[in-house]
């Protein structure tokens, strides 16, 4: 058994939000809520026995899932993409994906088996018994109904005893309780009146309306910024917790499993890795792949040597005879590649699939020396200079005199809450704003913040990656289509060069070779990400501007991303990144501008910033990020040099 440690610290659960506003208290009462001690588990409240879910052709997705939640508990399942956390996450519902169907097992909630129950009877228990929380309300909420018209709906259709008045009562009620206003005038918006945060905490209303017995969250928060995610994950646990609500929690990111949970489910290929109580898990992994895992998460504490697992995960139909993690296992032997392993109860609740349990830590998380260099070192002129950024949306100013400058080699991160000005800057730098205003000088000449009006030398030196590939990927094109008209578009070689090149590129950001013959809707999330990115690298950019485009990766898909850019810097890439993710901003950029409402309100050497931040709105963005290790034993940092701040 092993103890993966930073800097000889062990990890150690700290709740999020632990240092908030008065008024944040106040209406997300999480003082009283987090300084209770969580109750032992009760009776199970769901009962998960045995599951298998196959495809037609008779590959299974998932084999041999079982496990228990308590009414007011939370279980988080993390795994890569693939891994099946989607799939025991549908099957909660009674539903499997078209072309799949559950062949084996039980679940149970609060004593009913939902697979033996026929459609009309599934479609009565969804929603009133178990309830789903979806990852992006822009695809759950329909931008043409108001918000009182998508909760009424659903208690019409669930409730529909209750007349009107005792419905709006119901709705305004648990709009108190997620946090929203519990105004007439409220529910009269649409969908995109409301910020990110707002529309997530309409869903969690959504579910809880109903005041089910189990809630599934499909990765409900990795679109929000931190503040928000904080506030959405506070939300959650309360009324988990007050209304006796068991929860399945989905996730890729254990840092924020490690914020919500009570247990952990680590899936891969389809089976259960490792099972363990939360403190456990991150303070002693059994099985090499949640030390991989663990290993290739960034941390807003300190930069890390992040170790990006190799290989990928296998796909249904694909998967070895033996261990299935064993092609990208360092322990494995000959006994691995033939010898299915079964989960062996450890201790205190913990369980794990592996053959080499006592062989010692697979992946070490280690501390990386700072390799960057202080601002005030860059060499030579910046390649890039702005000066009094302002932009517009409507009638409303949104950027307010922003300035910034980025060096050759150098990665600057811009960091906010939604509604910052994040995104609008870094589309206005590339040319692709059309309300915006403001000098911008590139290689000391001047740059038009129009992307028609710029040379086509210069548009293939600066590319934009789209947070949502779909923008930049065309659905009609395959991968291999989209890659070789690019590079024939800048560089004018032959049919032949251009696939070369775009082979080529393909392994850079770990994809497949046979993927070029795909089309974007056979991808998945993190795939169609990471041909975005190639998309823009085939193009030789002197200048990359980044919006969020990890927030949808896999930890350990982003630290090969992360790994790759370090390395293009390295050969003089200048990268523009933008991020809510502070630990994403520690382990790759050397310099942070922190945006509010449109102002810089900070900006410095990323160490500098996120070791002593000035502004309270800096500080307040640090303390909600999600971190492995309690702030109590994160190493001490000398004093570091005065920065901006407004």
């Amino acid at each position: 058994m092993s103890v993966i440690a930073v800097d000889g610290h062990a990890f150690r659960r700290v709740e999020s939000g632990a240092v908030h506003d008065a008024a944040q208290n106040e209406v997300f009462g999480e003082v009283a809520a987090q300084s209770r001690p969580r109750p032992e588990p009760a009776a199970p409240l769901l009962k998960v026995q045995g599951l298998r879910v196959q495809l037609a052709g008779g590959a299974d997705v998932v084999s041999d899932v079982s496990f228990e939640v308590a009414a007011g508990r939370i279980i988080g399942l993390v795994g890569e993409s693939g891994s099946g956390k989607t799939t025991v996450a549908s099957a909660l519902l009674g539903h499997v994906r078209h072309g799949a169907r559950i062949v084996e097992g039980r679940i149970e909630v609060a004593g009913t088996d939902l697979l033996s129950l026929d459609e009309d009877a599934l479609r009565t228990v969804r929603g009133r018994v178990v309830a789903h929380v979806a990852q992006d309300p822009a695809t759950t909420l329909n931008p043409l109904l108001r918000i009182g018209t998508h909760m009424h709906e659903v208690l019409e259709v669930h409730a529909p005893a209750l007349d009107r008045a005792a419905r709006e009562a119901r709705i305004l009620d648990v709009f108190a309780d997620v946090g929203l206003p519990a105004e007439a005038a409220f529910l009269k918006r649409f969908p995109h009146q409301l910020s990110g945060g707002q529309q997530q905490r309409v869903l969690l209303a959504q579910a809880f309306v109903l005041k089910p017995r189990l809630i599934v969250l499909d990765e409900p928060t990795t679109a929000l910024d931190v503040s928000t995610q904080a506030r959405v994950l506070a939300t959650i646990r309360r009324l988990c917790s007050q209304h006796g609500v068991a929860a399945v929690y989905v996730s890729h990111d254990l840092a924020v499993v490690r914020e919500l949970v009570d247990d952990v489910i680590v899936l891969y290929a389809g089976r259960i890795a490792e099972a363990a109580p939360l403190a456990t898990l991150f303070d002693a992994p059994a099985h090499p792949y949640s030390q991989g895992l663990l290993a290739a998460i960034p941390d807003v504490a300190e930069r890390r040597a992040l170790q990006p697992i190799p290989g990928q995960a296998p796909a249904p139909g694909t998967r070895p005879a033996g261990c299935a993690f064993a092609p990208r296992c360092p322990l494995a032997d000959a006994r691995c590649g033939s010898e299915q392993p079964a989960l062996s109860h450890l201790h205190g609740g913990q369980q794990a699939a592996c053959l080499k349990l006592e062989a010692g830590p697979a992946f070490r998380i280690e501390a990386a020396a700072s390799a960057r260099r202080p601002a005030a070192e860059a060499d030579g002129p910046p390649l890039l200079e702005v000066a009094q950024i302002d932009a517009w949306y409507g009638s409303r100013q949104v950027l307010h005199n922003v300035a910034l400058r980025l060096g050759a080699g150098e990665c600057v991160a811009v960091v906010g809450e939604s509604g910052s000005g994040k995104t609008t800057l870094a589309r206005a730098l590339a040319g692709l704003g059309e309300h915006a205003a403001g000098s911008v000088l590139y290689r000391g000449q001047s740059l038009s913040l129009h992307a028609r009006e710029r040379t086509a030398d210069v548009r293939h030196q600066i590319q934009y990656i789209f947070q949502n590939p779909y923008r930049a990927l065309n659905p009609r094109h395959r991968v291999g289509e989209t890659l070789t008209a690019a590079v024939r578009h800048f560089f004018g070689v032959d049919r032949a060069e251009a696939r070369r090149r775009a082979e080529a590129v393909m392994a850079r950001v770990s994809l497949q070779p046979g993927l070029l013959d795909a089309y974007p809707r056979e991808l998945s999330g993190g795939e169609r990400q990471r041909v975005a990115i190639a998309r823009a690298l085939v193009c030789e950019p002197q200048l990359l501007i980044c919006d969020e485009i990890t927030s949808a990766l896999d930890v350990s898909v982003q630290a090969t991303i992360l790994a790759l850019l370090r390395e293009l810097q390295a050969g003089g890439l200048s990268i523009l990144f933008v991020t809510h993710d502070l630990g994403v901003v520690r382990a790759l950029a050397d310099r942070v501008v922190v945006l509010r409402e449109g102002r810089v309100v900070e900006h410095g050497a990323v160490d500098d910033v996120l070791d002593h931040p000035f502004n309270r709105y800096t500080k307040q963005l640090v303390e909600h990020s999600p971190s492995l290790i309690d702030a109590a034993h994160r190493p001490p940092r000398e004093d570091r040099v005065i920065r901006y701040s407004i």
